[in-house]
């Protein structure tokens, strides 16, 4: 019998510059409303977010993943206000979105969803949070330019490989 690739349970997502091109508290102005089929800040300026993002979540979820968002931002009614019109919602079984450590994030998730840190994924722009993370065992994916469907292959390639059995 083949090895069958470890995958994890949990993919959580950071918001800002990782899954739209902007800070939520400092670079748009909420709140948010969709006029014409766009997304307009109140300030009337398109809000977008990055490409390849809609098509990665509809594929996780199509997968089985269990997913989560995870931010840090002082809007915390502005960011959930984007993933209602982005109509991203139905794929977020877990929020954690309030400023603070990553890593209380994360023992929210553990508790909430019974999974040990090792069992989870994460999506970060910012480096400290990868250090946080590390320390309790959650593997970090740095995300240079937002989530794209390569820089998903290429984290759960890293996924699999550091955690074989």
């Amino acid at each position: 019998m083949a090895d069958e690739e470890v995958k994890p349970k949990l993919i959580a997502f950071d918001l800002d510059y990782t899954l739209w091109p902007f800070w939520v508290d400092t670079h748009v102005d909420p709140p948010f409303h969709k006029k014409l089929g766009k997304i307009l800040d109140s300030c009337g300026k398109t809000v977008k977010p990055y490409p390849e993002v809609t098509s990665v979540l509809k594929h996780l979820q199509k997968e089985g993943y269990i997913l989560a968002a995870a931010s840090r931002t002082g809007e915390i009614d502005g960011a959930n206000q984007l993933l209602k019109l982005f109509e991203w919602e139905k794929f977020f079984t877990y929020k954690e979105i309030y400023p603070g450590s990553k890593v209380h994030h994360f023992k929210r998730f553990q508790q909430a969803s019974g999974l040990q840190y090792q069992e989870m994924l994460f999506f970060d722009d910012e480096h400290r949070n990868k250090v946080d993370l590390k320390k309790i065992d959650v593997l970090t994916i740095m995300v240079p330019d937002g989530v794209n469907h390569q820089l998903l292959k290429d984290g759960l390639k890293e996924f699999a490989n550091l955690r074989k059995k």
